[in-house]
């Protein structure tokens, strides 16, 4: 953990309104959550002269920034679906309409293209009657896309129609994104809030204890990986293998692994692994099937790229395209057993598209209302520049800067990612 951190939340002016919400508690402000709850090193951190870094405790506060009756918000979806994205934007239009009594929310079409006017794809006015059973369904009802768009043009029209707050739902490329038009936004000296709230299946943002959706990923992936078991102990020498999303971290197919407790190889991109030769994958998997019959694979998407040195593809956000692990897997298995005239049935499975489009699940549900309405709550006291998120069980207030300098990986020498591995009983394969 850096010995500094960044974590305070810019304000756009003093709060002078009184909040409308008749609640019983409010958050004080100066309420604080410590970031590193480590007994020895907040003992340290305090023993010095600096004390234990900490972020701002999300919530309501007494006094808000913006009057309600003249406030006028914006939400904007962008990157790949994720389940949950439905219930933030209905939680956000709910707490803004009946709780603070802001009358104009609109939903900005298809991602940030929906900023630039030459796009036409415009605003849409988004009622408590029009999101009344948003939560039902998977996707997004405004629409995404992907890539970057010119800030200046995107502030131009907030400015234009007279936007108080932005709420900006995606994952990191998203919320780099939100950070850009928050700095033009103050170079400009405007009184616009904006707001993050992290959406990634991935569940890779720093920072932030877990994003939405991810519990409804692993939810959901875990039949499937019954499934690919079922089948690869229903044939001799069978073998299931199954490719889940995680481009550069590998949280969905690790916890799936251990949810599902039927997965024998668990592939992710923290964790480079050695295909051929003596103690290689193939190696190690021949004499399980020798000896059990049957082996369930499960890989992340970004696992293996050390085999796809050659592809230099980006797509529209400026992420390098992925080579497809999944079906190289399956070739070279085929290739590996056909030599070696050992009688294999392999069965893959690819669930990505499935998983991502599905509609949160109850856990998910709860946790994405619990956003929603934290970042109303501080879009109304005047912060502006943060993403809402959950840290040691507490929501958080947190810079955009600071949660995008970098992304959350799995530890491949940390405790999580030791329970994966006595969990499935593999080796590292390096």
């Amino acid at each position: 953990m850096p010995e500094q951190l960044e974590t305070d939340v810019y304000r756009l002016g003093e709060c002078g309104i009184d909040s409308p919400l008749r609640i019983p508690k409010f958050i004080e402000e100066g309420q604080r959550i410590i970031v590193d709850v480590d007994y020895n090193h907040i003992t340290a951190a305090f023993s010095g002269s600096g004390g234990a870094p900490s972020f701002e405790n999300a919530g309501p506060r007494r006094k808000i920034f913006f009057d309600p009756a003249r406030t006028r918000a914006a939400i904007v979806t962008c990157g790949g679906l994720c389940p949950g994205i439905n219930n933030v934007i209905r939680g956000i239009v709910l707490e803004l309409y009946h709780s603070y009594g802001v009358k104009s929310v609109y939903g900005v079409r298809y991602g940030f293209e929906g900023l630039i006017p030459r796009f036409g794809h415009g605003f849409m006015t988004l009622t408590p009657d029009l999101v009344e059973n948003l939560h039902l369904e998977g996707g997004t009802l405004l629409g995404s896309s992907r890539g970057n768009q010119n800030i200046e043009e995107m502030v131009d029209t907030l400015e234009a129609n007279y936007i108080s707050m932005l709420f900006t739902i995606g994952g990191d490329g998203t919320l780099r994104g939100a950070e850009a038009i928050y700095q033009e936004i103050r170079k400009r000296n405007l009184d616009i809030a904006v707001v993050g709230v992290p959406k990634t299946i991935d569940n890779d943002i720093c920072w932030v204890d877990r994003t939405f959706g991810f519990e409804t990923s692993v939810s959901t992936a875990t039949p499937v990986l019954y499934t690919a078991h079922a089948e690869a102990k229903g044939a001799r020498n069978g073998i299931g293998l199954v490719k889940v999303m995680g481009r550069d971290s590998g949280f969905i197919a690790a916890t799936t692994a251990i949810a599902s407790n039927v997965v024998n190889y668990v592939l992710i991109p923290e964790v480079p692994f050695r295909l051929h030769g003596a103690g290689g994958l193939l190696e190690h998997l021949h004499r399980r099937l020798a000896a059990k019959k049957h082996a369930v694979i499960l890989a992340a998407e970004g696992a293996g790229q050390e085999y796809f040195e050659n592809l230099n593809e980006f797509d529209a956000s400026g992420n390098k395209k992925k080579g497809d692990i999944g079906t190289y897997l399956r070739d070279e298995i085929t290739k590996y057993f056909k030599e070696k005239e050992f009688h294999i049935n392999l069965k893959y499975i690819d669930p990505s598209y499935i998983i991502r489009s599905v509609p949160a699940s109850p856990d998910d549900a709860v946790f994405c209302i619990m956003l929603a309405q934290n970042a109303v709550h501080g879009a109304m006291s005047g912060r502006s520049g943060f993403l809402v998120g959950r840290w040691n069980k507490f929501f958080t207030f947190i810079p955009l800067k600071l949660a995008t300098q970098a992304r959350k990986k799995v530890d491949p020498r940390g405790y999580f990612w030791t329970i994966v591995k006595e969990t499935t009983g593999q080796e590292d394969f390096a």
